[in-house]
């Protein structure tokens, strides 16, 4: 898959040239893409695109680029990161897409199925490549624990995503602003989606818990902005041992060979289980920069991209029944 704006990017045995790069939305997020694209040495990061100009004006300057309208983008740009609010995601992807240009979008895919569809059929049909931008896939951790169950037995996963309240009322509710990434992420591990889906939540969309089943698989995941610490982990229970990834500190261990003990300690017998506990090496990282780089590297090869939009939708039809559940008050539903 090779945009028409790229053909030329790698020379046998010279340095690459650069690819020209934009970015859509600089809020918090895509001012990260922005900073990321400015530290690549084979990207030109030739403009930054918001509605609040003087922020675009601020990014540019910080990152050594311009603040431009969306039209002088798609004159000048190889590809873009494309970061607006959710709703937003739809229109700007497709005119980016039909100019020929590779979109890395920010996850979710779109705000509704019908969009998300839509776009994956354009993205399947375009020469220009879509990834979508489930950043947690590239997290060190996520990739560590991949490697490590390749060839265990999974019996369940568990996910939690849990953090304080945030100060910004233009966040999508906790299933599809947080949950998505784990659901996205156990997926990937699995390779498969689920075959029932159960979810309970509250009324204001800040809290939320659902359980799959994944054929002999039971995965459990609660997203929360009423917890007030910041909690992002995965435990992986197998025959074998039990994985425990936390996301944030990009650590990985594994709990195996747990095993009752009998200890006397002044003539009174205590019980305890021992366990061997062992920590694999991960390469730490920032996982924007490996989500940016493996997209950088697709364009360059014409290969897959990491993150397919078919991916993104799976996502989004998962988190939408998730949603859908909690609004009517359901407790299951059977996926077919």
């Amino acid at each position: 898959m090779t945009g028409h704006r790229s053909e030329a990017v790698v020379n046998d045995g010279e340095e690459p040239s650069k690819l020209r790069a934009g970015v859509i939305g600089v809020g918090a997020m895509g001012a990260n893409h922005a900073r990321v694209y400015s530290e690549c040495r084979d990207i030109d990061l030739v403009g930054v695109v918001d509605l609040d100009h003087e922020l675009a004006m601020d990014v540019a300057k910080q990152y050594g680029t311009t603040a431009v309208q969306l039209a002088d983008l798609l004159e000048a740009c190889d590809l873009v990161s494309v970061a607006v609010p959710t709703f937003a995601h739809a229109d700007t992807v497709r005119t980016f897409l039909e100019a020929g240009i590779h979109v890395l979008v920010e996850k979710p895919l779109t705000e509704s199925l019908e969009e998300g569809r839509t776009l994956c059929r354009q993205a399947n049909e375009s020469e220009a490549m879509l990834q979508v931008g489930h950043v947690e896939r590239f997290n060190p951790a996520v990739e560590t624990a991949a490697a490590i169950i390749d060839d265990l037995d999974v019996i369940a996963i568990d996910a939690q995503r849990l953090g304080p309240p945030v100060d910004r009322p233009d966040l999508d509710g906790v299933v599809l602003d947080l949950m998505i990434h784990d659901i996205d992420v156990i997926g990937s591990l699995l390779g498969s989606k689920p075959t029932k889906i159960a979810a309970q939540g509250t009324d204001d969309g800040q809290y939320a818990t659902a359980t799959m089943h994944y054929d002999d698989v039971i995965a459990s995941v609660t997203a929360s902005r009423r917890t007030q610490k910041k909690v992002r982990t995965l435990t992986i229970t197998t025959s074998e041992c039990l994985i425990e990834v936390d996301y944030l500190e990009q650590s990985v261990l594994i709990h195996r060979d747990s095993y009752p003990e009998y200890v006397t300690n002044d003539g009174t017998n205590r019980y305890r289980h021992e366990s061997v506990i062992e920590r694999p090496r991960v390469h730490n990282g920032e996982p924007l920069k490996r989500e940016i780089r493996s997209f950088i590297e697709a364009i360059r090869t014409g290969s897959e991209p990491a993150v397919t939009a078919t991916d993104g939708l799976e996502a989004l039809e998962i988190v939408t029944e998730i949603e859908r559940l909690i609004d009517d008050g359901e407790q299951e539903v059977i996926v077919r």
